[in-house]
C-alpha cells in the first residue's frame, strides 16, 4: 500500500513544516525499503555485562547481611549462606531450612541466575520465602556478584 505524507497524522503541536517534511522522508524510507516486505529489524544487541566491583559489592551487602552471612565462619540463620554461593544448587545447604519451591527449583546460583532472582526473587523462584522485593539497580547487582565472587 502506498503512503502518501497526507496518511500521516501527528496528534501533538509540531511546525507544520517539520510534521511535513518528517512526513515525507518518512514515505521516501518506507517507498525504499519496500514497505510491504519490508524484513523485520535486527534485534539490538544485548548490552555489555557491567563490571562489579567488589568493595561496593562489600557496601552493598549491608543489607542482605540481616539475613545472610558471607566468609568463613557464616552459618545459616534467617537466610542461607551466601559463602560459595555462585556455582551452588539452590536449596543445598544443610544449615537452613529452605521452601518447598527453593528445594524443587532445580537450579544452579550460576551470576545471571543470580543476577536474575536479585533482580526479582519471586519471578525466578516463586513461593521462596525470601521477603525482598529485588535490585532494580544493574549496577548494584554487578557489584554484589563481585562481592559474592570473593567470597
Amino acid at each position: 500500500m502506498p503512503v502518501s505524507p497526507m496518511t500521516l497524522h501527528l496528534s501533538f503541536p509540531f511546525p507544520h513544516r517539520l510534521v511535513h517534511a518528517c512526513a515525507l522522508a518518512t514515505a521516501a524510507l518506507l517507498a525504499h525499503a519496500g514497505a510491504s516486505q519490508a524484513a523485520p529489524a535486527p534485534a539490538p544487541a544485548a548490552p555489555a555485562a557491567l563490571k562489579g566491583d567488589a568493595v561496593a559489592g562489600k557496601a552493598a551487602f549491608r543489607k542482605c547481611a540481616s539475613c545472610h552471612q558471607v566468609g568463613p565462619s557464616a552459618r545459616g540463620g534467617f537466610g542461607p549462606s551466601l559463602t560459595g554461593v555462585i556455582g551452588r544448587k539452590a536449596g543445598a545447604t544443610t544449615d537452613y531450612k529452605y521452601s518447598a519451591a527453593m528445594q524443587n527449583a532445580n537450579l544452579v546460583w550460576t551470576e545471571p541466575t543470580l543476577a536474575a532472582f536479585l533482580k526479582a526473587p519471586s519471578d525466578v523462584v516463586p513461593g521462596n520465602k525470601m521477603r525482598f522485593w529485588g535490585i532494580g539497580n544493574a549496577q548494584q547487582v554487578a557489584d554484589l556478584l563481585a562481592y559474592l565472587r570473593t567470597q
